[in-house]
């Protein structure tokens, strides 16, 4: 077995690295059609009023803010012959799978009636998503306590990650080259129809090939009650200061994934916005291992500020342009890339290292319970990027398909532009008190093993 950049064997083979990847694909390929697509397609085709399509995706995030503790909670105390995570990436995977059919494929509905089947189903696809995400994302702490391996491995998903969110912008782009080529121009519900064909089956076959291979390397069911584990969460300082900064940050990232095809289109006056989410996206991954090695010499927490600092620094020029500018956006979009995949993978590698810092203190391996909040903090501030960015642009007059006014184009680059700068720099001082170095990691797991044999 091949040795780790610490000098140890490796606990993870490639394969299964890659095959634990494949899920974190599967489901990013509908994070971009949710975020960014799903979004206009129900205000400009389907015609649901912007503020209430704003309110609804505010409102689902606030529902995740229950189920995904919950469904962490319940992973981490569940007994069954599959393991506690599996079970519920099989489930999981099929429920999304079918909410991606019925939401992608809305029928001729009338306007009121539309609006409830758009909030019904958006809802069953945000609980099948938490119910496959929570356990899986839970599998990969438990795969390896090596520092460095630790990276690797969500650096490998994170990755994959951002391959299935590349597809998934270009997917408009491939589906008309195909249907042109067969001489018919679709429409933008059967762009969605046929993305529904292609994604759904996918999330399907990959989650479970994962689950089939990935051995849970933690069966024993948990026995904290629910209050009492969030409390003992409340007092782990560095998870703290992680989930701050990381929220924060998070909160302003999600505010351009909503409000993308809004600037090109009225502020650019441009089209063609899925060839930048293209160049973002691929920047993001030829720079990955880029970041795995800055990690390796001066850790994960300066890595990660200095990825920030890079993405903050390009994006500011943002807000200066205006129509006729999208060849100096591009330059700034690759620029501001060059950090996006390290802002993914590296505070996933850095949340394993507190969930071991939580055993310390606890002797119990919680990571649904971390994982759960973690998938709040991510969700909560993607709700408040969409709720504020849609919202907003609604008070401010904003009508689709027209030229908009000055104060809607002004609000729509303070939005797109300065606000996540901000959110970056206010991050970027919160994470520089992260107390957990390698050093200090090292410290942790000794800590660990020595419990560990003194109650055998």
């Amino acid at each position: 077995m091949k040795k780790t950049v610490s000098g140890r064997e490796r606990q993870v083979s490639w394969g299964d690295t890659f095959v634990y990847a494949l899920p974190a694909l599967s489901l990013a390929v509908i994070g971009i059609p949710v975020y960014v697509f799903l979004p206009k397609f129900y205000t400009d085709t389907i015609g649901v009023n912007i503020s209430t399509v704003g309110l609804l995706l505010m409102a689902v995030r606030l529902f995740d803010a229950v189920t995904d503790p919950v469904i962490g909670y319940v992973s981490d105390r569940t007994s069954s012959p599959f393991g506690r995570r599996k079970p519920y990436i099989a489930f999981g995977a099929l429920g999304l799978a079918l909410s991606i059919l019925f939401l992608f494929r809305p029928p001729v509905l009338p306007q009121d009636a539309m609006t409830l089947y758009f909030g019904f189903w958006l809802f069953a696809l945000f609980f099948f998503w938490t119910l496959i995400t929570i356990p899986y994302e839970s599998l990969g702490p438990e795969m390896t306590t090596d520092y460095h391996e630790r990276t690797v491995l969500f650096s490998v998903r994170d990755g994959f990650l951002i391959l299935g969110t590349l597809l998934a912008a270009a997917s408009p782009v491939m589906i008309d080259a195909a249907m042109t080529s067969l001489g018919k121009i679709p429409t933008e519900k059967e762009r969605f129809s046929i993305m529904a064909y292609i994604f759904a089956p996918m999330i399907v076959v990959f989650s479970l090939v994962c689950i089939y291979k990935i051995k849970e390397k933690y069966t024993r069911r948990m026995t904290d009650h629910l209050l009492k584990g969030f409390s003992d969460v409340l007092k782990n300082r560095p998870f703290m200061i992680l989930i701050a900064g990381y929220t924060i940050s998070a909160l302003g990232s999600n505010l351009p994934a909503t409000l993308i095809l809004y600037y090109v289109e009225y502020v650019l006056q441009a089209r063609n916005a899925e060839m930048f989410l293209l160049i973002y996206f691929v920047t993001g991954i030829v720079f990955l291992p880029v970041w795995i090695a800055v990690s390796r010499k001066i850790g994960k927490k300066s890595a990660w500020i200095i990825s920030m600092v890079i993405n903050t620094g390009a994006f500011s020029g943002v807000f200066f342009l205006g129509p006729g500018d999208a060849g100096v956006y591009g330059v700034l979009v690759f620029l501001s890339g060059i950090g996006f995949g390290a802002g993914l993978a590296l505070p996933s590698a850095i949340q394993a290292d507190v969930i071991d810092y939580d055993q310390l203190l606890t002797g119990q391996r919680r990571e649904g319970r971390y994982i759960g909040l973690w998938s709040i903090a991510k969700k909560l501030a993607a709700a408040l990027g969409i709720g504020i960015g849609l919202l907003l642009l609604g008070r401010t007059g904003y009508s689709p398909n027209v030229e908009q006014t000055e104060s809607t184009v002004l609000t729509l680059k303070v939005l797109y532009a300065l606000v996540p700068c901000l959110c970056n720099l206010v991050s970027i001082a919160i994470i520089s008190f992260y107390p957990i170095s390698e050093k200090k990691h090292a410290q942790i797991r000794s800590g660990i093993a020595h419990r560990e044999q003194q109650s055998t």
